[in-house]
């Protein structure tokens, strides 16, 4: 019984580091996210902004889906990072791109409209899953 404990638990170092992180990286992309954008997500949010909050939650998981990707694919946890920070470079730069191409989307989604939150958030989330199938060996 204690012998399949210990085989069950082997991997419990690695598990705790890579969520470990997983966990920093997805603290600073939140951090940097909430810089280069003109409005504070977390106060809309707050507010009941449903907009700040679909575009919001587009991004976290347009980011976490690489990264989980990543995770699992990995040849080590230094390979892990530095493919987590591309994922976040890559949704951070989603963000830049789409506010070039409708520059009134940073007013809009601070004023509650919530289509062009869930359009954002989408964009998002489609970038993401595309540059999870794209972390490839």
């Amino acid at each position: 019984m204690v012998e399949k404990f210990v085989t069950s638990t082997s991997g419990l170092a690695a598990f705790a580091a890579y969520f470990g992180a997983a966990v920093v990286l997805l603290v600073l992309f939140t951090k940097i996210y909430e810089k280069v954008t003109p409005y504070k997500e977390f106060d809309l949010i707050a507010g009941g902004n449903t907009a700040a909050a679909c575009s919001f939650c587009g991004a976290l998981l347009g980011f976490a889906i690489p990264l989980a990707s990543v995770i699992a694919h990995s040849a080590g946890l230094i390979d892990m990072v530095i493919w987590g920070v591309i994922a976040l470079a890559v949704q951070v730069l989603t963000f830049f791109v789409v506010r070039l191409i409708f520059p009134r989307i940073v007013a809009d989604i601070p004023a509650g409209r919530t289509a062009q939150g869930i359009f954002l958030g989408a964009l998002s989330l489609l970038v993401g899953i595309l540059n999870a199938a794209c972390m490839v060996d």
